[in-house]
């Protein structure tokens, strides 16, 4: 009877293990890529108004110290080149990544709520 206890047992372990490993490096699914009509929705939700590159490169000509330049790309794609004067803030593309990084946003946005913020 012993033998045939250690022998489900270890069945038993070599299941979880198994399954254990298959969950921990079954293929995952490619993130859902936003659409334009997502950031128009995004943006009409949050209460911000998109501009197009156009007129970003005009009122970037004519007043660029009335930009902030906010690049949320990682840390080695800024260093491999950004627009001049744009500050580094990487933001994950998740729930989590956003709700921990607002409290360090909104310091790096300041109390002015009338300058022109452009996320990038």
């Amino acid at each position: 009877m012993p033998l045939k206890r250690s022998i489900l047992l270890a069945l038993a372990a070599l299941l979880l293990a198994g399954g254990a490993l298959w969950v921990a490096h079954r293929p995952a699914p490619p993130p859902r890529q936003a659409t334009l009509e997502d950031v128009r929705r995004e943006a009409e939700a949050g209460g911000y108004r998109l501009i197009t590159t156009a007129e970003l490169g005009q009122r970037y000509q004519q007043e660029p110290a009335g930009l902030l330049l906010v690049d949320t790309r990682q840390d080695w794609e800024y260093r491999a080149g950004h627009i001049k004067g744009a500050v580094s803030f990487p933001l994950e593309p998740s729930a989590w990544g956003r709700w921990r990084a607002k409290k360090p946003l909104a310091a790096l946005l300041g109390p002015d709520k009338n300058r022109l913020v452009v996320f990038y």
